[in-house]
């Protein structure tokens, strides 16, 4: 089954071989119960459901599995914790800052052993999980804990008789729906703005991967968080999600997903107490490459772009748009570069290529491919499952798309890279532009005026330029269209988790 190349993405191409982290052996699952008041804790119905290694489809353990019932009792702790007379309502700002802080040591403490898990459980390689989930979810934390005592309001100059300011407040209990696809990570791009502006939280991760969002909950009490600040009920989201989206005791949602379980939370949250709504959605990303790029540097940033994660991101690189005079040296490159990529055991630390998460999104992408075929794409690598009885898929590479196929105009979330030729400036704008999504884009070029020209006409939320995921942050992250409502990370997104409120004081001077 294991397809060997030669390279090594990432932070890891920096680092001798001989001195790369090196999976944990575990030989049981510590935490498997739900996670309320900061005590473990059995479902309500009794039932429990397995989580899976998509590697090798063996069950990896049971957990207890969070309905209606045990998100009521979440709530409730969340509540509680967030009374007025509460220790987290009354705790200092710069304390606040300090538990994030102490929960991205211990976070950085057991970083190898939550890689292992979050490879065990999503199938991506193991060192792809340690410098990028894990390292991402360390700074996330130490950034907003940076960010809690500074959390202030404003001074208004209004009629001179009266003193107005502007106070941030936490908004309340805020429910968070956590993706598989990044499960450790966008968990924490939720966790971390939500304490930080002194909100409590009800968390729960995609059934596929629920393994590291419990692990935190043991680093939660370790770190010293006063119970029912945070609590994470592992179930499905047709149950547990949508008790979560339609509860009228939460005042905020997150999620990250398809557009259309998006819409689904949007309605519920309207139909229940018309909550607040941040979604983090789908994408179908283009990718302009002009004549005058460097073009190994496209190549290589458009392949990460397109394969990292086995395809499985919303920012995934789907549509490349390359000028019709450097279009067959891009193709022909592209295929010599995929050939590099290494599919194998995700725990190895040479592969680079994992399974796809389960069937379900196995079949879909199969399915996908196999409708570029008969559209008429031309299929230059790739193309099919990797072995028999698995969830490997090649690195999937079509030339000659047009923009009607399926391939063109659906979020594949798989590794397939779809190149369109295009001629003028003008012309690829508005292809790019032809799309429900507006979630990321890249130009590639040499010169910044077209650049910055080409930028600003793309109706995306985030414009890379000679690069591909270079996320931070420091940076707002969200995107236009169907691809979601608000913003994740940087500044940005405390505002999606704070209230503001106006005091006005009227002045009684006699003088």
């Amino acid at each position: 089954m294991a397809q060997r190349g030669t390279t090594r993405n990432g932070e890891a191409d920096k680092i001798p071989a001989s001195d790369l982290p090196q999976p944990v052996k575990i030989q049981r699952v510590r935490y498997t119960k739900i996670f309320i008041n900061n005590e473990w804790h059995t479902s309500v119905s009794g039932r429990t459901f397995p989580t899976l290694n998509p590697a090798t489809g063996d069950t990896i353990c049971e957990l207890q599995e969070a309905d209606k019932e045990d998100v009521d009792k979440a709530v409730a702790a969340a509540k509680a914790a967030m009374q007025l007379d509460s220790a987290w309502r009354k705790m200092e700002p710069s304390r606040r800052g300090r538990l994030l802080h102490k929960l991205a040591d211990l976070v950085e403490r057991d970083q190898k052993l939550l890689a292992t898990l979050e490879s065990l459980d999503t199938g991506k390689p193991f060192l792809q999980a340690f410098f990028t989930d894990l390292e991402g979810s360390i700074k996330t934390l130490h950034y907003y804990g940076g960010w809690a005592d500074k959390i202030h309001g404003k001074s208004v100059p209004v009629d001179e008789t009266f003193v107005c300011l502007t106070r941030h407040e936490p908004i309340g209990i805020c429910g968070a729906i956590i993706p598989w696809n990044f499960p450790l990570l966008m968990l924490m791009w939720k966790l971390a703005p939500a304490l930080s502006c002194g909100n409590t939280v009800v968390i729960k991760p995609a059934e596929q991967t629920p393994l590291t969002a419990l692990h935190i909950g043991s680093l939660i009490k370790e770190a010293g968080f006063p119970a029912g600040v945070v609590n994470i009920v592992p179930g499905f989201g047709s149950t547990a999600g949508a008790a979560i989206a339609s509860h009228e005791g939460i005042d905020k949602v997150a999620f990250t997903g398809s557009t259309e379980v998006g819409q689904l939370i949007k309605e519920a949250a309207a139909k229940s107490n018309l909550k607040r709504v941040t979604l983090e959605l789908g994408g179908k990303n283009p990718c302009i490459v002009f004549a005058d790029c460097d073009l190994q540097l496209a190549v290589e940033e458009i392949q990460k772009g397109a394969f990292y994660n086995q395809g499985q991101c919303c920012t995934a690189a789907s549509r490349v748009f390359v000028q019709d005079r450097i279009y067959e040296e891009f193709v022909r490159r592209s295929i010599e570069n995929a050939k590099k990529i290494v599919i194998g055991d995700p725990l190895d630390p040479q592969t680079t290529h994992g399974p796809q998460i389960d069937q379900q999104q196995f079949g879909k992408i199969i399915e996908l491919i196999e409708s570029g075929k008969k559209e008429g794409a031309k299929l230059e690598y790739g193309g099919g499952a990797v072995g028999e009885n698995s969830l490997f898929i090649q690195p999937t590479i079509f030339s000659d798309v047009k923009d009607s196929m399926r391939i063109a105009k659906e979020e594949i979330f798989g590794p397939v890279l779809c190149i369109f030729s295009f001629k003028s400036k003008q012309e690829v704008i508005e292809r790019a532009n032809n799309s429900q999504y507006g979630l990321v884009s890249a130009v590639f070029t040499t010169n910044m005026d077209r650049a910055l020209s080409v930028s600003g006409a793309l109706e995306t939320g985030t414009v890379w330029i000679n690069c591909y995921n270079a996320m931070h942050v420091q940076t707002p992250f969200g995107g236009y269209k169907m691809s979601g409502n608000g913003r994740e990370l940087g500044e940005y997104a405390l505002a999606e988790y704070s209230e503001v409120k106006t005091v006005t004081f009227k002045m009684n001077d006699s003088m």
